[in-house]
């Protein structure tokens, strides 16, 4: 019998649950409670599932998500969450089933982007997915770092650092994080769903929930301008000297001296001898708000938000550029939904982008595209490696001109 793909409806949730765990080398128990929790806030209309004589094999989901473009501007993007086969049906284009269909309703439904987190690496490129975005996670030997224990946890700049509840982070949180994604490029939306998960008020499938500690910068004035969550466990040497680690859950800040710190003080508590940061930009000032940077070490460094442009019109007029140009780019989508050549022109009153018949400057495919968009990626360096084509000399660097930015783009969330 052939492989029914569809639009799961809400009957088939609990199969499909247990096809998701499957995927994801879990138990495939699922409890009543675990269907019930999933179904108050997953729309079944945007789930997807493979069935074989009724059973699921296949999942895949999306949901409604706002990324931060250059400039500032949210996006309205499709997050794609929970894909996954089954061992025993892989290689049979059941993932290009489902998401080909999903992304032809995305850019019909108005979202100008699609966004994931990827797994692995190889497999979402041929769907039109470009890495936009990497992370860094750092880990901080305190005692090499340099800061003074008598003075690192107060701020010198008339601010200061106070431990708040949870109840105090629903309050705060929502419009802090908002200030944040309209300052850094690349940072997602969170629904208050992600608030009451965190805080405790909402299960997350099942994992048992340890409160952990929060703390908060305000200013001189008074303004919270950071948050910072961190948990730490409880790990004494022979000697009796205390080898406890802390680890950042989430750190945000719309200020450098919010960041500065909260860093210093977490990295100031008595009895912690490590700070495992959590997912930074690659390019965080964290090294070097310590007096030896030397003391926080790289312990991952990978490709993390993927992006993958849906229309292509909306999303090059949505951002900024670093100065005023024009570029003609010939866009490949096999897929057609972003195919086409179009002209680009950047200029301090606005940015234009229209479809035109004028020879291209540069030539890609919609996956380098989307590897661009954000500004991490370098047209130079993809020109080089063979995955855009420079139709008239000088035009990688001419994109590079207008594309870069002078942060890095940073999403610190997984989805």
């Amino acid at each position: 019998m052939a492989i029914d793909v569809r639009v799961i409806s809400d009957s088939d949730l609990p199969a499909w649950l247990r096809a998701l765990n499957t995927g994801f080398l879990r138990s495939p128990a699922v409890s009543e409670e675990d269907v019930e929790d999933r179904r108050a806030y997953m729309d079944v209309r945007r789930m997807r599932g493979a069935f074989d004589e009724g059973r699921c094999v296949a999942t895949y989901r999306t949901f409604p998500q706002e990324l931060t473009a250059v400039g500032g501007a949210p996006l309205p993007a499709s997050a794609i969450s929970n894909v996954t086969v089954s061992a025993t049906h892989r290689r049979r284009g059941l993932l290009s089933r489902m998401i080909n269909d999903d992304l032809a309703e995305a850019k019909e439904r108005g979202d100008v982007v699609s966004t994931l987190i990827a797994a692995e690496y190889p497999i979402y490129g041929r769907y039109g997915f470009g890495p936009a975005a990497w992370i860094t996670d750092w880990s901080i030997d305190v005692p090499r770092a340099g800061l003074d224990p008598r003075a690192s946890g107060r701020p010198d700049d008339g601010g200061r650092v106070d431990l708040v509840d949870a109840e105090d982070v629903r309050k705060l949180g929502p419009e802090l994080h908002d200030r944040l994604r309209s300052l850094r490029h690349g940072v997602i939306s969170r629904n208050e769903r992600w608030w009451r998960v965190h805080t405790g008020l909402a299960t997350s499938h099942g994992a048992p929930w340890t409160e952990p500690f929060y703390a908060v910068y305000r200013s001189a004035s008074g303004e919270v301008e950071g948050l910072l969550t961190y948990k730490a466990d409880e790990v004494w040497g022979d000697a009796k000297q205390p080898l406890n680690t802390a680890t950042v859950l989430d750190a945000i800040a719309v200020t450098t001296a919010a960041e500065r710190a909260l860093w210093r003080y977490v990295c100031s508590i008595d009895w912690i001898t490590t700070v495992r940061t959590g997912h930074r930009a690659p390019d965080d000032l964290l090294p070097l708000f310590l007096p030896d940077p030397r003391a926080a070490r790289i312990v991952t460094q990978a490709d993390f938000l993927w992006v993958r442009i849906l229309d292509t019109v909306r999303a090059l007029e949505s951002r900024t550029y670093a100065t005023a140009g024009t570029l003609v780019l010939a866009v490949h989508d096999r897929s057609s939904l972003a195919s086409g050549r179009y002209r680009l022109d950047t200029s301090p009153s606005g940015t234009t982008c229209v479809p035109t018949t004028e020879s291209a400057d540069l030539t890609l495919d919609v996956r380098e595209l989307g590897a661009l968009y954000l500004g991490d990626e370098s047209a130079v360096r993809l020109s080089a490696l063979g995955t855009v084509t420079e139709d008239k000399p000088g035009a990688a660097s001419r994109t590079d001109t207008l594309f870069r930015t002078s942060r890095r783009p940073w999403c610190p969330d997984v989805f």
